[in-house]
């Protein structure tokens, strides 16, 4: 009787088998994104993404302004960041709710914003920080879209193919327009690319560099591809003859193995961690007791290019206004002869067109109050990604990128900075930081814990332990009415 009853016949599941729905579910997620439908609103939001990085990267500056394209500031200039902006507020558009909460998880990028907003009540030059104030936003706001939009895989992709193109770009133009791809007065011979000055090509490609090897890591199928971007941008440092970026790429190299080792298991992670302090602590010891040594390695003189002399004259305009600053980046755009930044040239014997390092960057433009909160952040940011490094793949993109960023923060003013891609990548990998790991649901009919027996068969290992998150998790993101992006 039991034969002859609907739905238990010789075709019934076995208790313990997964359901059809299940098994549906589970061969979706083995399949990844790559199966998924892909709709041309996604296509959009990935091209508007790599928008975003290709202006704020400014390596079309110079092809406009020419040899003058660090101090152009014409309104045509600020015309063509328009298109970034306005593709920034797009993205926001398919994704508000997941925007405006990640503006709430950065409470100290928020409080950073405010400060450089209310510099302009006591700004030497309160047009100019204005102006700027409200580039600073939409260049903050283009980061934290990424953030949102993409996961770690999608994010990597998507950085990764503007600085391809900027790298064919810059090669096209070193090998074929050696007029302009290369300087021909100081370090003539270098390399520059797009840009008007060989460190800003080496700057650019050593970001390039880490961000490609990432997305070749955590997108295997296209793992050649990324690997030929990653070597171009590393040859093209090498190319550049800069010798600090050579040493940043080396640095976000061993960050990334780093990675791979702590990606290993328990045993890694725990060999990783000794390994990474013994490094820190002989470095530092290193840096106190051989300083010199590393000063001949990089090619510098005892003062670094001539920025131990900007940083004394900085610091000496600092001690007049040390609490409230000068207002946001207001002191290099006034000429006039009693400004801070005539006192700076005296001093320095040059003028230079930032602080050259970026603490001394947010203390002279927006004090104390705004030196305090980028600190906390930075700390803040840190910390997130060391726990990333035991917990997600993706500290194969946040920890060699912050690695150059924050050795970049020494000798460059890279933080808070209006219309530059690198604060902008630096916002989007805080924020990826900051948002909550979604982890597929467990599959219908199968139990969460696999019985050890099982993990020779093959199947994807579910359940705690150092191999129970995905790499690339196929879980649908929430990105507004597009449905699955292209993660």
């Amino acid at each position: 009787m039991a034969d002859s009853h609907p739905g238990l016949g010789k075709h019934r599941p076995p208790a313990w088998g997964p359901s059809r729905a299940g098994r549906e579910v589970r061969s979706a997620a083995l399949r990844g994104p790559a199966a998924q439908r892909v709709t041309a609103l996604d296509i959009l939001a990935f091209l508007a993404g790599v928008l975003v990085i290709l202006v704020f990267s400014q390596g079309w500056l110079t092809a406009i302004a020419g040899d003058k394209a660090t101090t152009a500031d014409s309104g045509l200039i600020r015309a063509m960041f328009f298109p970034a902006y306005a593709a920034a507020i797009g993205l926001v558009v398919l994704s508000p709710g997941e925007t405006v909460r990640a503006w709430l998880r950065q409470p100290l990028l928020i409080a950073l914003m405010w400060i450089a907003a209310l510099s302009v009540i006591w700004s030497v030059s309160p047009d100019q920080t204005l102006r700027r104030v409200v580039a600073l936003v939409f260049t903050t706001m283009g980061g934290v879209v990424l953030g949102v939009r993409w996961r770690w895989a999608g994010l990597a992709e998507v950085i990764a193919t503007a600085f391809a193109i900027l790298a064919v770009g810059s090669f096209a133009s070193g090998l074929l327009l050696p007029g302009f791809g290369r300087m021909q007065e100081l370090f003539p011979g270098a390399w520059r690319g797009l840009w008007v000055e060989k460190n800003t090509l080496a700057s650019n490609m050593t970001i390039g560099f880490m961000v490609c090897a990432a997305a070749a890591i955590l997108r295997p199928g296209r793992a050649l591809l990324w690997s030929l971007s990653a070597a171009l941008c590393l040859l093209l440092v090498l190319l550049s003859t800069s010798k600090t970026s050579l040493v940043a790429c080396l640095l976000g190299g061993c960050g990334l193995v780093l990675v791979a080792i702590m990606r290993r298991g328990p045993l890694g992670r725990l060999l990783g961690t000794y390994g990474a302090i013994t490094a820190i602590v002989l470095l530092g010891m290193g840096l106190l007791v051989a300083s010199d040594v590393f000063l001949a390695v990089l090619g510098k003189d005892a003062t670094l290019t001539g920025r131990t002399k900007i940083w004394a004259a900085v610091m000496r305009q600092i001690q007049e206004r040390p609490w409230q600053g000068y207002g946001y980046f207001a002191v290099w755009s006034d000429d006039s002869p009693w400004a801070p930044l005539a006192r700076i040239i005296k001093q320095a014997g040059f003028k230079p067109e930032h602080a050259h390092n970026s603490w001394l960057e947010q203390w002279l433009g927006i004090g104390v109050f705004g030196l305090g909160a980028w600190a906390l952040y930075f700390v803040e940011v840190w910390t997130r990604a060391l726990i990333a490094l035991y917990r997600s793949a993706g500290a194969y993109l946040a920890i060699p990128v912050l690695l150059v960023y924050s050795m970049t923060t020494l000798t460059e003013s890279i933080a808070l900075v209006f219309n530059d891609a690198r604060w902008a990548i630096f916002v989007a990998i805080a924020v990826r930081l900051a948002t909550p790991e979604q982890r597929p649901p467990p599959t219908p009919g199968r139990p969460i814990f696999t019985p050890r027996a099982n993990l020779s068969q093959g199947g994807p290992r579910i359940g705690p332990g150092p191999r129970s998150d995905p790499p690339f998790p196929a879980a649908r993101q929430a990105t507004g009415p597009t449905g699955l992006s292209l993660t």
